[in-house]
């Protein structure tokens, strides 16, 4: 049996809600978007590590949500995050903490000291291994969980937009980097499961959101595509992306 559906305006004003930090939760929560599992779970691959370790650096924390959830941190906990209109949020979040939020505009240049950081954790922010390296201390480690090249990348197909410039991001190309960069790999995992998108206003916020996939996605300029991706999903109650995962665990010699 169809089930009734808001219109098509409507949930074009969902797609227009706000977005603070790096929180998705106005669509996980409903249930409105979905991804499949992994074998593993960066959360508590992270949390070990932490345990033991007197300084460390969370890359990229968003609005310093997943940072948060980590406590107690090491005494000497940084945090940066790229996206300027985050870094109030986080320096709200994280400054009870004791953690020192730093803005950064390059991947290759951080304002922050060499040898200097026991454990770096980045969860989907990208970086230069030059400069994960200068900043670890001699036997430092670096966790980093990526989002893959073939990430959602049937939302270019569907949109008929180009690919991103990334798409050759892949465990293999990234451990390649470091080990280039001298580091030691400790663990290296790559999966790919899906991403579930119940109506096209979930689409189009996540696209709002994550620029980089269709660098210039508006909704004026793929209106067409946008129509038909809603009529598909009217008809077959979802569509799945692509979910492409991968974790590098990496030690700097001493």
């Amino acid at each position: 049996m169809k089930q009734d559906s808001l219109s098509f305006d409507q949930y074009l004003e969902l797609a227009e809600a706000g977005f603070s930090g790096w929180d998705f939760s106005f669509l996980e929560q409903t249930g409105r978007m979905a991804s499949g599992t992994l074998s593993w779970n960066y959360y508590n691959v992270v949390l070990p590590y932490i345990r033991n370790k007197e300084s460390m650096l969370d890359m990229g924390t968003g609005g310093g949500e997943f940072l948060r959830l980590l406590q107690p941190l090491p005494r000497q906990t940084y945090a940066t995050e790229s996206y300027a209109p985050n870094v109030p949020v986080a320096e709200s979040a994280l400054a009870p903490l004791g953690v020192k939020v730093v803005a950064v505009e390059e991947d290759e240049s951080i304002p922050l000291p060499d040898n200097h950081f026991e454990l770096i954790i980045n969860r989907h922010e990208s970086y230069a291994p030059s400069e994960i390296w200068r900043m670890l201390k001699p036997g430092g480690l670096f966790i980093t969980q990526q989002c893959g090249g073939q990430n959602d990348i049937e939302l270019n197909h569907w949109f008929q937009a180009d690919v991103p410039e990334y798409v050759h991001w892949t465990v293999e190309y990234a451990a390649g980097e470091l080990k280039q960069q001298g580091f030691e790999l400790l663990a290296c995992k790559a999966e790919a499961t899906n991403t579930r998108f119940y109506d096209i206003g979930a689409i189009l916020y996540y696209l709002n959101v994550i620029e980089w996939q269709i660098e210039d996605y508006a909704f004026e300029n793929y209106r067409e595509q946008i129509v038909k991706l809603h009529e598909r999903i009217n008809v077959e109650g979802y569509v799945d992306t692509t979910c492409d995962r991968f974790l590098i665990l990496a030690r700097k010699p001493e």
